[in-house]
């Protein structure tokens, strides 16, 4: 089991001031300060090219920052060469996406054990084990050998859950993990997430344009044009809503001001 490290404010995560410009253009995300603290469970909300998805990016280690300083537990990111980086998303980050990236010629058990296996795991009993353990705690220890495309929607993101738990990382991204799922079926997936935090102690960052989503979270961060321009403790779903239409008609009017 991986033991979380933090900063000396009790951070799984911290960005300071980052910020990422690509080309000449303006910046996707302008002096971002954000900390996580361990066990929390948070929401990045924001319109369509707000920088949520570049945030994800960058404080998960697929981006580098053309400013500031991205922090995993103790870590700078930026003291990391390319070899260093896989590691740490490999080791200690786990990752859930709408697209799910499941392993088509693997079954459902060998796509929970893949990120074991990269990080230097051998095959055997002890590694199937905590396989079917992590799925049993998404309640799919019976579909193991199974396919991923024998599995519905919703039993898909469940597997995807569960690989991204089975190392038992510092922090889980999750990138519009329930898009694409009807609202009962999304529900299901978001009390995983909940549990996850409540149960693991694991920190989730989730990127949703969702209210409802944004309720299953203890805390809402609503971005603009690449900067912090809102929270919201406790969300509920009036007033992410409110929140939200409160950003798209302050964006309208700079954009006719401009």
């Amino acid at each position: 089991m991986t033991t979380t490290a933090v900063t000396e404010n009790g951070a799984a995560l911290a960005l300071d001031g980052v910020s990422r410009t690509y080309g000449g253009g303006a910046p996707a995300l302008d002096g971002i300060d954000l900390v996580v603290p361990r066990g929390r469970f948070l929401a990045v909300m924001g319109r369509s090219g707000s920088g949520k998805s570049t945030l994800l990016r960058c404080a998960a280690g697929l981006e580098r920052p053309t400013a500031g300083t991205v922090r995993i537990g103790g870590t700078d990111l930026a003291t990391l060469k390319t070899a260093g980086l896989t590691r740490l998303r490999r080791d200690r980050i786990g990752f859930v996406f709408q697209s799910l990236n499941l392993v088509s010629a693997l079954n459902v058990r060998e796509n929970v054990t893949l990120p074991l296996l990269l990080a230097g795991a051998r095959e055997g009993r002890a590694l199937d084990d905590r396989a079917l353990a992590s799925l049993d705690a998404v309640g799919l220890a019976d579909r193991a050998e199974d396919r991923p495309e024998n599995l519905s929607g919703g039993q898909q993101q469940r597997v995807a859950i569960a690989r991204a738990l089975v190392n038992e990382p510092e922090v889980v991204f999750a990138d519009e993990p329930t898009a694409a799922l009807d609202p009962v079926t999304a529900a299901g997936v978001l009390a995983l997430l909940r549990r996850a935090v409540d149960e693991r102690g694991r920190t989730v960052v989730l990127v949703t344009h969702d209210p409802v989503a944004a309720t299953w979270t203890d805390e809402a961060v609503f971005l603009e044009r690449g900067r912090i321009a809102g929270r919201l403790d406790r969300p509920d779903e009036a007033g992410v809503r409110e929140a939200l239409g409160a950003r798209a008609e302050a964006g309208r009017h700079l954009a006719v001001a401009r």
